[in-house]
């Protein structure tokens, strides 16, 4: 690994900031902002949970998958652990641990432990996730009245 530079970690910290706003606004429903997060040709990957369905191009597309599929949920998502790699002065990748909990409407839900692998671009100087693919190691479901630990 080469020696990273002052204006690489400057790049490394914006892609950081991208991924926590990106988290919050789904967390806080914010869905006018939230397509700025994503790059025009932006790819999603969550064909684990989705099948064929989750897999989505482009920005809009992509903000509107994900506002379908959280509607109506309360959502909490951490992303933790950061591996970022700048790949050129436009481009970087990176790994995220993750952990997430998804209460229905009717009470039940889901907590997931995993990793986004990701392709960031700067467009229209700002980093933007260009590719997502999120894939869970660990899914705990829980039914309605039961808290998301498993225990009533």
């Amino acid at each position: 690994m080469s020696e990273l530079k002052a204006a690489d970690l400057v790049e490394i910290e914006a892609i950081k900031q991208l991924k926590a706003r990106y988290f919050r606004l789904i967390d806080t429903k914010e869905w006018a902002e939230f397509p700025g997060v994503f790059t025009q040709a932006a790819e999603l990957d969550v064909t684990e949970d989705a099948g064929e369905a989750g897999l989505v191009s482009g920005r809009e597309q992509i903000a509107a998958f994900i506002e379908r599929a959280v509607d109506g949920t309360q959502t909490v998502h951490h992303g933790h652990m950061p591996e970022i790699e700048l790949t050129g002065v436009l481009s970087a990748r990176g790994v995220w641990a993750m952990f997430d909990c998804v209460e229905f409407a009717n009470g039940s839900g889901l907590r997931g432990f995993g990793h986004y692998r990701e392709r960031y671009e700067k467009e229209d100087g700002a980093w933007r996730i260009a590719s997502l693919r999120l894939a869970r190691i660990r899914v705990e479901r829980f039914k309605a009245g039961q808290s998301p630990g498993g225990k009533p």
